[in-house]
């Protein structure tokens, strides 16, 4: 039976030297047939074979364990070496030989570097081999050592190489984050600056200096919060998470409402929906909760279809309070979803300057912070971001989740 390709089994395959070590092996012990296999207790699977008796198995091929004579190997943790089958006490009425058609046998175990049993080293031929007599268990308990230290080595390689690939992609989002912070910063102080200059340039004009003074606060409180980001940034970097200030809300709506109406001015000419249950006394830190709340919001305000409503749902159900927010717009790829929550990262947006890409970063410590989860679920007309947050709480809804998913997230 052939089934697909097992990780274990790849990482046999893709060392270069097997079949040279198999030849080898044949040559040593006179076997004709060599191979080299992983060993469960459930099964063993060939990771690369040397067949020079045309028996037909091929690598990848899999049998259930019991029918070989290498799971006696693995129950042992011992090489097994067999002259003769047929004239082996202990053999020659064992029914594996006589099923497979050989006389002599010898198989060694190959050990992890870290002394995890991984599978075997073995070798059969129709026809008896003084195997027991010569250096050949010698010879291929090397071999087995040398297979342990090419798959050690190639693992080291081979994570060595996605590390390398991650870092660089790592740096790449730096540099481009840098990029986007100094652009979003130097939007909002040329603002400061041009508003101080007009200001000096109206002291005597109330009326005027009051519009500029608020434009001024504007942009400065947008720097501020940009610098916020980034310092939640390297706290969830740094591993401390975000820090919390924890204590019993019972007004947590008010929060969220005061979050959608803020958007709402922000963003006029868009459906907001807002869906918000009687929540109880949830412990929490709401101003977190409601910066979670925010960063979701403006998300599926970016990059939802424009034309039609975004929801925002709070209920508390199973002792949790759950939050969600949902838009409409063609589904995410899988790719898409395993990226939302990394520092840096943005999805194409319909507008070049977007943000830092860190809301949903923060997103995601704050949910951490608190203990809580976050998930996401797109179809082809749905994308929905769900916090839950297990909590004690007295006077909670017992309406969520709702049966369908739009009217959940408050979107009809």
């Amino acid at each position: 039976m052939i089934q697909s390709v097992l990780p274990d089994v790849a990482a046999v395959q893709r060392i270069a030297s097997i079949p040279s070590l198999l030849a080898t092996v044949a040559q040593i012990t006179g076997l004709r047939f060599t191979c080299i296999a992983r060993v469960t207790p459930e099964s063993w699977t060939a990771c690369a074979v040397l067949d020079q008796l045309g028996m037909g198995l091929l690598p990848n091929a899999t049998r259930a364990v019991g029918t070989t004579l290498c799971d006696l190997v693995r129950t042992s943790g011992k090489a097994l070496v067999i002259d003769a089958a047929s004239t082996d006490p202990a053999f020659k009425a064992h029914p594996i030989p006589a099923q497979f058609g050989f006389e002599s046998f010898i198989s060694v175990p190959i050990r992890r570097q870290n002394g995890d049993y991984f599978g075997t080293l073995s070798g059969i031929d129709p026809l008896p081999k003084n195997l027991s007599g010569t250096a050949a268990l010698a010879s291929m308990t090397l071999f087995a050592e040398l297979i342990s230290q090419q798959l050690s080595s190639q693992q080291v390689l081979e994570e060595t190489q996605v590390a390398l690939l991650d870092a660089r992609e790592t740096s790449e989002l730096r540099e481009q984050f840098i990029a986007v912070l100094g652009h979003d910063l130097r939007n909002p102080l040329g603002t400061i600056i041009t508003g101080a200059e007009l200001m000096l340039l109206s002291l005597g004009d109330e009326k005027k200096l009051t519009i500029l003074a608020k434009l001024v606060q504007g942009s400065g409180k947008r720097m501020a919060a940009l610098v916020d980001d980034v310092v939640d940034l390297t706290r969830g970097k740094m591993g401390g998470g975000i820090p919390l200030n924890l204590a019993p809300h019972a007004d947590l709506g008010d929060a969220l409402r005061q979050v959608v109406e803020e958007l709402r001015s922000t963003y006029p000419q868009r459906d907001i929906r807002l869906e918000a249950h009687a929540l109880g006394t949830v412990l929490c830190d709401a101003p977190r909760l409601a910066q979670l709340c925010s960063n979701l919001l403006k998300n599926a305000l970016v990059y939802g279809d424009t034309s039609k409503p975004v929801g925002v749902a709070a209920h508390v159900a199973d002792d949790a309070l759950e939050l969600a927010v949902t838009n409409h717009g063609p589904r995410m790829s899988d790719d898409t979803v395993a990226h939302l929550f990394k520092p840096y990262w943005r999805a194409a947006a319909k507008s070049p300057h977007e943000g830092l890409g860190l809301g949903l970063f923060i997103v995601g410590e704050i949910a951490r912070s608190h203990g809580g989860t976050m998930t996401v679920s797109s179809s082809d007309e749905l994308t929905t971001f769900l916090f839950r947050l297990p909590c004690h709480q007295h006077g909670a809804s017992a309406a969520w989740p709702p049966t369908a998913a739009p009217h959940h997230a408050g979107i009809p």
